[in-house]
């Protein structure tokens, strides 16, 4: 194995199966980030953002943010939803899940620990279910590869089927990864007085041009269309320099839909 030294690029680290470098140039916005991985004795470049290369590497994914960048928000989000249910005396044995931007199942994973057992996955990247599916087979119930903003009508009808009463998006929002349009839809399918459990990176809550979610929530909640009840501010995970990215979990209630005019 290669673990030459490259003065581009910081000191190697072995994670798990794989050697990592990441770049001197650390002044990158979170959607530029990447590294350099060492696979058959050539060094590879791998950006974060670029998920449908990062999944086709079994193990690479949690390689890179969850033991390298110390990734923690499927339990921070799902760990707020569980103590916002068990506020309102609600078990998640009970929950129907839409896992939407569900990627290989991490966030599934971490919802069966609370009991869930009706869990269906939702992302438009066919990687994504093909890595759910190889590294995690056990998780949902079923799992659609598919866009949100133009479902079918048979994945739209299937979806419908499943009365979900609880929806969680992780590590999802902003930086185009899913738009305003897509959370609308797959909001809507989920019954009056359902759960939302979400995060965000605190920067896109203060600035009104990024991501198209700013304000998202104060328009639902001034409408009457949600009910927010819990906020977390927490260490996403690590930057390549280093330093923390912090995030927003939040879950709310949902009381109606979203009207088609606001969607418009």
């Amino acid at each position: 194995m290669s673990q030459e030294l490259d003065p581009n690029f910081e000191e190697v680290i072995q994670g798990g199966p794989f050697s990592i470098r990441f770049p001197k140039k650390r002044d990158l916005d979170q959607d530029e980030e990447w590294c350099q991985i060492e696979i058959d004795g050539q060094w590879q470049k791998i950006r974060f953002h670029d998920y449908h290369q990062v999944y086709n590497i079994p193990g690479l994914y949690e390689t890179i943010f969850y033991r390298t960048l110390r990734c923690n928000s499927p339990n921070k989000v799902v760990g707020l939803l569980e103590e916002t249910l068990n506020e309102h005396s609600f078990t998640a044995e009970d929950l129907c899940v839409l896992d939407v931007g569900a990627g290989n199942g991490m966030v599934g994973e971490v919802l069966q620990t609370l009991g869930t057992r009706k869990i269906v996955g939702i992302d438009i990247i066919p990687e994504a279910k093909e890595a759910a599916d190889r590294d995690r087979s056990w998780v949902y119930n079923e799992y659609y590869v598919a866009d949100l903003t133009s479902l079918t009508p048979e994945v739209a009808t299937a979806l419908q089927e499943w009365n979900f009463n609880a929806m969680t998006v992780v590590a999802a929002l902003g930086y185009g990864d899913i738009p305003p349009e897509a959370f609308f839809t797959a909001f809507n399918l989920i019954q009056s007085g359902g759960w939302i459990a979400f995060n965000i990176k605190e920067d896109f809550l203060r600035d009104e041009d990024m991501g198209g979610f700013s304000g998202l929530m104060n328009r639902l909640t001034r409408k009457n269309i949600v009910q927010m009840e819990s906020y977390k501010r927490y260490c996403h995970r690590l930057n390549i320099a280093g330093d923390p990215l912090y995030y927003i979990a939040a879950v709310a209630q949902k009381i109606k839909n979203i009207p088609q005019d606001m969607i418009a």
